[in-house]
């Protein structure tokens, strides 16, 4: 009776040790996990930050509010659709971005840097002079910019319109760079479009998604962490612009680059992993 007894106080007693070093295991590496995601957490950054930006345009007696107190932040690595109906604000907004057009209001923050700090933007009607070349180095070494309509220099080759931001200022990135080591990285980009076979063509010879992929070339030549791009399918067919999509996307999971559409495109927005949704200048938050 008594060994029966004891045989049963050693088995409950092992099977409690069991149990806490099954609990502490679960719980340690619940804290594994929890300490995991708040490093990845902490190592998402956020690139670009809105805070209560408003853009207003004075036709004559008529004052339109383009952005109305938007809000938003957007990481690095982000693939991310500005989205919204003609009209809506979602070009606007990328010009915010892009420093191309100056807010009416609120602040806006690339890569830690308080653009417009101490200005008063609801005083200010035109970029002051006292921080163009600022607004000039933070696109320079910030920002690269896809268009609809391509804006390729006609008389230049393929080759020549990827290097060409080169001539207007080093980027950080760039700035370390040997001439070698520049022209390896130009034939790099142009390879990766895709354009080894057309690098001494010129825009003319070329197709209209030919042409894209060299905007494309050109807005990642500088190194730069930020790509727009504003209705970037807009002017190719289909089948073109399903391969510009793809390009995109995978330049964005090689490169790490961060890209940002304004569109309507139903495709680019199914594409994206960050979608903002604008309609009549406000940010839908549902």
């Amino acid at each position: 009776m008594l060994r029966g007894v004891s045989a049963f106080f050693l088995m409950f007693d092992i099977l409690c040790t069991l149990m806490h070093n099954l609990c502490f295991n679960i719980m340690s590496n619940k804290n594994a996990v929890e300490n995991v995601e708040n490093l990845l957490y902490t190592k998402s950054m956020a690139l670009v930050e809105l805070k209560d930006v408003s853009k207003i345009y004075q036709m004559d007696k008529i004052q339109v509010k383009a952005v109305n107190s938007a809000s938003f932040e957007i990481n690095e690595g982000d693939f991310c659709a500005i989205s919204g109906p003609s009209g809506s604000g979602k070009s606007t907004l990328l010009n915010i971005i892009g420093l191309i057009d100056m807010p009416s209001g609120g602040s806006v923050v690339l890569n830690g840097i308080d653009v417009y700090k101490d200005i008063d933007l609801t005083k200010t009607k035109t970029i002051p002079l006292s921080i163009d070349s600022k607004l000039t180095d933070l696109r320079r070494s910030l920002l690269g910019f896809i268009f609809q309509t391509f804006n390729l220099i006609p008389v230049l080759n393929v080759y020549e319109n990827v290097e060409i931001p080169l001539h207007l200022g080093d980027s950080p990135a760039m700035s370390k760079m040997s001439p070698k080591e520049r022209s390896e990285w130009i034939d790099f980009l142009i390879e990766t479009v895709g354009l080894s076979g057309w690098k001494h063509h010129k825009p003319s010879e070329l197709s209209g998604g030919q042409r894209q992929r060299v905007a494309i070339a050109r807005a990642l030549v500088t190194k730069c962490p930020i790509i727009l791009a504003d209705e970037p399918t807009a002017n190719l067919d289909s089948k073109n612009g399903d391969q510009i999509l793809e390009l995109m996307q995978k330049l964005n999971k090689e490169l790490k680059t961060t890209f940002i559409f304004s569109t309507h495109d139903a495709k680019i927005v199914s594409m994206a992993n960050h979608v903002i949704k604008i309609h009549d200048g406000c940010i839908d938050n549902a």
